[in-house]
Formats: C-alpha cells, sequence, structure tokens
C-alpha cells in the first residue's frame, strides 16, 4: 500500500481509450468503503461519459469564457482537458440540515471516499486526478444542476478518469513531500 501511495500521482493526460464500466464499478465500489461516521455513507457519483460528457463540455466552454473573457488561450487548453477526459464523476456530500458538524464530518468521509478511489485507480493502471476549481467546476452552482443533485448536497470534486498517456508519464517529475518528521511533534 504505501507503494501505491508513494506512486500515486494527479494525471491530466489521458489517451483516446474508453474506460470500461466494469473499472468504474471497482473505483465506486473502492469509494462505499471509506471510512464515514455512523455509517451514513454521504457520498453520491454522478458518472459523466458519452452524451452527457459532450453537454458537460458545452457547459465547462460556458463556464471558462466567462471566468476568463481575456485569456482565449487559457479557455482552448483547459476545453482541451476536459475534452479529452474520458469519464468525469462528480462527487457529492450529504449536508445534514441544521447539523453543522456532521455535515462536516460527511465531507471529510466524501474526501477518504475520493482517494479511495485515486488508490484504487493506480492498481487499475487508470490515470486520476480530483478536480475542486477550474475545469472541474465544483464551485460553480451549474455543475449541481447539471447532475441533477437534489437539495442536501454539496459537491466536493469531479474526478477526471481515464488511460494514462505515457508520454505525458514519462514528463512527470518526482513528487517531493516533506518528510513527515518535520511535520510531527511526538507528545
Amino acid at each position: 500500500m504505501l507503494e501505491i501511495l508513494k506512486k500515486r500521482r494527479a494525471i491530466r493526460d489521458y489517451i483516446d481509450k474508453d474506460v470500461e464500466d466494469e473499472k468504474l464499478a471497482i473505483l465506486l465500489e473502492a469509494a462505499t468503503l471509506a471510512p464515514n461516521d455512523r455509517l451514513r455513507e454521504p457520498w453520491s457519483f454522478y458518472v459523466i461519459k458519452g452524451e452527457a460528457k459532450k453537454r458537460y463540455e458545452q457547459l465547462a466552454e460556458e463556464y471558462l469564457n466567462e471566468r476568463f473573457p481575456t485569456k482565449p488561450h487559457l479557455v482552448e487548453s483547459s476545453l482541451k482537458v476536459v475534452k479529452t477526459t474520458p469519464v468525469h464523476i462528480v462527487v457529492t456530500s450529504d449536508i445534514v440540515p441544521d447539523d453543522e458538524d456532521a455535515t462536516k464530518d460527511n465531507e471529510f468521509a466524501v474526501c477518504c471516499a475520493i482517494h479511495s478511489m485515486w488508490l484504487a485507480a493506480e492498481e487499475l493502471g487508470l490515470g486520476f486526478v480530483w478536480r475542486t476549481r477550474g475545469v472541474g467546476l465544483v464551485h460553480d452552482d451549474r455543475l449541481h444542476e447539471f447532475v441533477g443533485s437534489p437539495e442536501n448536497k454539496k459537491v466536493i470534486g469531479n474526478i477526471f478518469v481515464g488511460y494514462p498517456d505515457e508520454e505525458s508519464l514519462n514528463k512527470l517529475k518526482p513528487s517531493k513531500r516533506t518528510s513527515y518528521t518535520e511535520k510531527t511533534t511526538w507528545l
């Protein structure tokens, strides 16, 4: 497991190949095994592929043009990422009305679920990146409306999944991490 954690990277470049539904099912099952307070299982998943992905691309283009009206190159490069990513999975967390603590606990659990998916993706040979802003549209109400998410749900992330482009993988620099010894106080 430690080796998988060390290898885990945000993969943003994919080859033109569909991700099998069986592999997506494994990612989703891995997510549901994440720890969660009182077994509330506060996650929901919205898989975007095929025709829905084309509609998402239009939504992303509208959003990016509004957000970066003077940066057409940024819009173009961001749209390329959206269009070349085979599958998007929007992940939401349940909001517990009148219970802010439970709502936060749910968000933490959903973060664990997403990380479980990431580790499973590594094992399956899939690239994975957890988008929380920009082309992920996580903080834009239009994404919430797009997935038809009911009330009392908060979008936590838009996961981009596909088979990694080997050329891009070879260009990745080793991940630099601060040692736990510099971040840990033993009491």
